[in-house]
């Protein structure tokens, strides 16, 4: 027995006559269509290429626009030649131009020898078809396609509207069902005979001329008429991504090619020269002889279409922007924001670096600029500090300075008197720790100069910022981990708070807090908020503050009386 091969060429015919050369030195009548498209020049070259091998024969040539006809004219115009020409094949193997054979062509000979009445062709039913894209699914078949999808879009387009419009639906013949499946195929040659000797074959060539991909359907529908034992699978790899298209195989797959056992590939970048030199080279007999099995590698092309799909989480790109609330991930990685505690603390950032291990930048949305760690005028990947350039798009400032430090926890601090343009993205990000101490505001304008009407307006104006802030904070919709305090309450145990922020950063490696933050003189703090309630403004955010502080922590004496002007 032996095995004949049909090869449907177009691009790289170079690489596609090494291959009907492999074929043809390891014993298998070859025969090739070219598209009717290419020139007569490069066809001629290429048939002189093989010459001097006589059982490399060409058919009649034909237009193969993807998804029309002619590609089914084609393999059948080829397999009509082979079978007259060589009566001793007992399988035909159709394969393309871009297809590279990976194992000896002796064990392929051997493998159809012991199953020698099975047909290996992929062949689904429409309703069980998982892999359509964006497609036609039965209406491929009850509609008619007379233009070509990717020359005549419009035209393709507006007649599939108006043909739903006017409630068409073709007849499909008598006696078949359609079914769908990969291109390439193995078939036996009593199959194949049947379907070219078919007294319907008129009336199936027919149908199929105006059915979508027609080369997808017509031997996978036909096959199972005739068939008398069919393996719904292909011997040939072929792998494609979430658009439909074929995955092409470069050099750097050669190893993933050997793991599945197949004994084609398709499809293979004309320029991978390791792959063409390696499995078209002779190769020693005696190796294992195992069942093909692409399901080896079929993880790996999960992860492939599974990364395409959803990118890698926080990664915000322009050849994948991602629809609101469909993204992967709003960030990359877990971050620390804190309200409030740079308002209490002495240079909190520097403190918190040294407790957690964590970068810890200042005010990163203030309003005057960018706040990074170590004052650096441009932070990492190129971001700038310069206020303008940020609030362009915070969001894709803050999700790019977290993809930039991936690997190392970032932490800022934030405060109403902030760019809040980020508060909802934040509050229903998952990878967000949210830490706030409510009123911490007030501090400020305790330790002010300036004249209490101001301050008072002031004090009214970043209260009601932060009331709104917190309530989004509370809400059902809240994804992020949050932690919210009064000042009064964070005033009772102040360092049993920070221990448990510290924990929660540094999880793995928890540790004792040696150093406090040194925390600003408070002495006249009460007085000052009694103040503003005298005056009519309630600051409910501060919490139940104590008209003395007792023995809370104190700082350098730089808080006073407030005086009231």
């Amino acid at each position: 027995m032996s095995v004949g091969v049909i090869m449907l060429c177009h691009t790289a015919l170079g690489r596609a006559a090494e291959v009907a050369r492999f074929w043809a030195e390891g014993g298998s009548p070859v025969v090739v269509h070219v598209d009717a498209r290419v020139s007569e020049k490069a066809v001629g070259e290429f048939r002189a290429t093989l010459s001097d091998l006589p059982q490399i024969s060409f058919s009649r040539r034909f237009p193969c626009e993807w998804g029309t006809f002619g590609l089914v004219a084609a393999t059948l115009e080829a397999a009509t030649d082979m079978l007259a020409r060589h009566g001793n094949v007992s399988h035909v193997y159709l394969a393309s131009g871009s297809c590279l054979p990976l194992r000896p062509h002796r064990e392929l000979t051997d493998y159809l020898q012991a199953h020698p009445r099975t047909d290996f062709i992929e062949s689904v039913t429409t309703e069980d078809v998982p892999w359509i894209v964006d497609g036609l699914a039965q209406e491929r078949f009850t509609l008619r396609f007379p233009f070509a999808w990717r020359t005549q879009r419009r035209l393709f387009d507006g007649y599939v509207r108006l043909q739903r419009r006017l409630g068409v639906k073709r007849r499909i013949p008598a006696g078949i069902e359609p079914h769908m499946g990969s291109q390439w195929w193995c078939l036996t040659r009593r199959t194949l005979s049947s379907i070219l000797e078919d007294p319907r074959r008129a009336e199936y060539d027919r149908y199929f001329r105006r059915v979508w991909i027609p080369d997808e359907s017509y031997f996978q529908t036909l096959a199972r008429l005739y068939s008398t034992r069919l393996e719904s699978r292909s011997l040939t790899l072929s792998k494609f991504d979430v658009t439909g298209k074929p995955h092409t195989f470069y050099d750097d797959h050669l190893q993933l090619l050997r793991r599945s056992d197949c004994f084609v590939a398709r499809k293979i970048w004309p320029q991978a020269e390791i792959l063409y030199r390696t499995f078209l080279a002779p190769q020693a007999e005696g190796q294992p002889r195992t069942e093909p099995q692409p399901g080896k590698i079929d993880r790996l092309f999960a992860r492939a279409v599974e990364r395409r799909r959803h990118g890698r989480p926080g990664l915000y790109m322009q050849s994948r922007f991602p629809a609101r609330d469909r993204e992967n991930g709003k960030t990359c990685a877990p971050y620390s924001v804190f309200q409030g505690f740079s308002d209490l603390f002495e240079d909190f950032p520097s403190w918190l670096t040294k407790s957690s291990g964590s970068r810890a930048h200042g005010h990163l949305f203030a309003p005057t600029g960018v706040e990074f760690a170590g004052g650096d005028p441009v932070f990492e990947g190129a971001l700038p500090s310069v206020a303008a350039l940020r609030d362009y798009n915070p969001r894709a400032f803050l999700t790019n300075l977290l993809w930039n430090t991936r690997g190392e926890r970032q932490s800022f601090q934030t405060s109403p008197r902030d760019l809040q343009a980020l508060n909802e993205f934040i509050a229903t990000d998952a990878n967000a720790q949210v830490s706030v101490i409510s009123g911490a505001w007030a501090i400020p304008l305790y330790l002010s100069d300036a004249a209490f009407a101001s301050v008072r307006a002031e004090a009214a104006r970043l209260q009601q910022i932060e009331t709104l802030h917190l309530a989004l904070l509370r809400s059902a919709e809240v994804k992020a981990r949050v932690r919210i305090w009064t000042l009064a309450d964070f005033l009772e145990s102040p360092m049993e708070h920070l221990q448990a922020i510290v924990d929660e950063i540094a999880p793995r490696a928890p540790r004792s807090i040696s150093e406090v933050p040194r925390m600003v003189d408070l002495s006249g703090f009460p007085q000052f908020l009694q103040n503003l309630k005298n005056q009519g403004m309630q600051p409910t955010l501060v919490g139940d503050f104590p008209m003395v502080l007792g023995d809370a922590p104190r700082g350098p004496a730089r808080g006073r009386p407030y005086l009231v002007r």
